[in-house]
């Protein structure tokens, strides 16, 4: 569902690979640009989360989600990867790195399901999430705080 505030975000459904794999990396691009208002607009106004155990719905409950997320999570850096698309759904695989107030860096690996509307904003995300503590020196995400470079390598090429 859209509302007057919405916009089309394509690539649109259905997907086939090439738009697939545009989706996917325009959703990284948003969210290592780490700007809540401006992620939160890729979603339905009524859109619905599984984020690990915490159930969101909604725009506002979205962007308050993502601005806790971000003042925990310093020096956050994401890389998704295309798993599966079919009509209107795509499953992506993902790690991002971060570390906590303490310096403490972590690694989190994970999958998500997404299911879009016909203007191409996500109606329902799934997201599975595990954390796994690493130290400074085993950090692979190096890039300045952004969008990941082009050149930069993916989930596969990095071995993960």
């Amino acid at each position: 569902m859209t509302d007057q505030h919405s916009t089309s975000r394509p690539p649109l459904p259905p997907f086939d690979h090439d738009s697939a794999l545009a989706k996917v990396r325009a959703a990284e691009d948003g969210w290592n640009g780490r700007d809540p208002a401006k992620v939160a607009l890729a979603y339905t106004a009524d859109s619905r989360w599984r984020n690990r155990n915490e159930f969101l719905s909604g725009r506002e409950e979205i962007e308050a989600f993502l601005h806790r997320k971000w003042q925990r999570e310093h020096d956050y850096r994401l890389i998704k990867e295309l798993w599966a698309y079919s009509g209107n759904r795509i499953a992506v695989r993902f790690a991002y790195e971060w570390h906590d107030d303490t310096g403490q860096w972590f690694r989190s690996y994970g999958n998500e399901n997404w299911e879009f509307d016909a203007q191409g904003l996500m109606a329902v995300r799934h997201a599975s999430i595990n954390d796994l503590t690493i130290g400074e020196t085993e950090r692979l995400f190096h890039w300045p705080i952004g969008k990941r470079p082009e050149d930069h390598p993916g989930l596969s090429q990095l071995g993960l």
